[in-house]
């Protein structure tokens, strides 16, 4: 601890006794308040900036329970052993806004900087932390941009290294787990349309425009223009489900 007087020293134990945070956050906000306990407590609570500062020992220590052996990465294995200490399913959408976050590059992969940086971004340096802050990643879903960054970043998130296109079957399981939150009562016949007729991987003109589509047209069809600029594969899968009897067409 650095040098101090009995009576200071016993005040930053206090602080982080009580508040759980590091030396130097509990240092920084009692000397804003000119070593005023309240009033250490009061900036601390009021600056949700200081309250996010993590540990930087802590985060090394998460990083290495989770790092593969062999390479300095945090691959299927660690990720799988990190969905466990959360107690969450490995295919729970939220694992999507948590790499989101982290601005991972690639699916069920975290390089230390990704996993390190996304913590301090969150303010979490313990399991119990990162656990507590699950609810809040949730409900990010429900803001409309979030949900929108965190479609498109989907896409690259999921996609093989190197393609430039989405796997069918991948495209289907983001589509379910996304759409899933939306809501959208299409997103089953869409999926099984894109098997029966498409069965090839997915653009991301495609994947970008569904969204639009998700958005804009009703389930019943009833504002779809045939001459608006819909990619032609949205184009079929509309006349899919007029020709199926899936949606009546309008006279």
């Amino acid at each position: 601890m650095h040098k101090l007087g009995r009576g200071h020293r016993d005040k930053v134990q206090q602080f982080m006794a009580i508040t759980g945070t590091s030396e130097k956050v509990a240092l920084q906000a009692l000397k804003a308040s000119d070593w005023h306990l309240e009033g250490a407590f009061d900036f601390f609570y009021s600056q949700p900036q200081i309250r996010a500062v993590t540990d930087s020992r802590h985060l090394e220590e998460l990083y290495n329970r989770y790092k593969d052996p062999y390479v300095d990465m945090i691959m299927v294995d660690g990720v799988s052993l990190l969905c466990n200490d959360l107690q969450v399913d490995p295919q729970d959408i939220v694992m999507l806004v948590v790499s989101w976050h982290m601005k991972a590059a690639t699916m069920c992969e975290f390089s230390r900087q990704e996993f390190i940086s996304g913590l301090q971004s969150l303010g979490v340096d313990s399991i119990e932390k990162f656990r507590e802050k699950l609810p809040s990643l949730r409900t990010e879903l429900k803001d409309e941009n979030k949900f929108r960054e965190i479609y498109n970043f989907a896409f690259g998130w999921a996609k093989e290294k190197g393609q430039k296109s989405l796997a069918l079957d991948t495209a289907i399981g983001m589509w379910q787990l996304l759409f899933a939150e939306k809501h959208w009562p299409l997103v089953d016949h869409w999926c099984q349309f894109l098997q029966v007729r498409h069965n090839k991987a997915i653009s991301r003109d495609t994947w970008s425009q569904l969204l639009e589509f998700v958005k804009t047209i009703d389930p019943q069809l009833s504002n779809y223009d045939a001459q608006g600029a819909w990619p032609y594969l949205i184009d079929e899968f509309v006349e899919y489900l007029f020709d199926n009897g899936i949606i009546q067409r309008e006279n």
